[in-house]
């Protein structure tokens, strides 16, 4: 029971923080940067440096925990880019049935 308001609070951060940055353009952007950075510096580091520690055969719990964080992020960039392109879209209609309005009037 005392986990519970904890939980909720984490739960509630993760939403508002989520719609933040699905809201405001700038901010989608910037997180598509973050995380497709990282995602690369991972795919340098695990391809490079840390290979011995992510061999398959070694440790095979952490080179399926990298590489699925890594796919993670990759995925999370796409999706992200994917979400913006509809935005954009749907800012250019709306502009353009504005300028239709706008010039239906004079």
């Amino acid at each position: 029971m005392a986990d519970e308001p904890a939980r909720l609070r984490i739960v509630s951060f993760a939403i508002h923080s989520a719609r933040g940055v699905i809201r405001d353009q700038s901010t989608r952007r910037r997180v598509m940067f973050i995380t497709l950075v990282i995602a690369m510096l991972m795919l340098f580091f695990g391809t490079t440096f840390l290979q011995p520690f992510l061999s398959p055969r070694e440790h095979p719990g952490w080179f399926v925990l990298f590489w699925a964080a890594c796919a993670w992020l990759t995925l999370t960039a796409f999706l992200l880019a994917l979400f913006d392109l509809l935005m954009v879209r749907a800012q250019d209609r709306d502009a353009r049935k504005i300028l239709r309005k706008k010039l239906d009037r004079d």
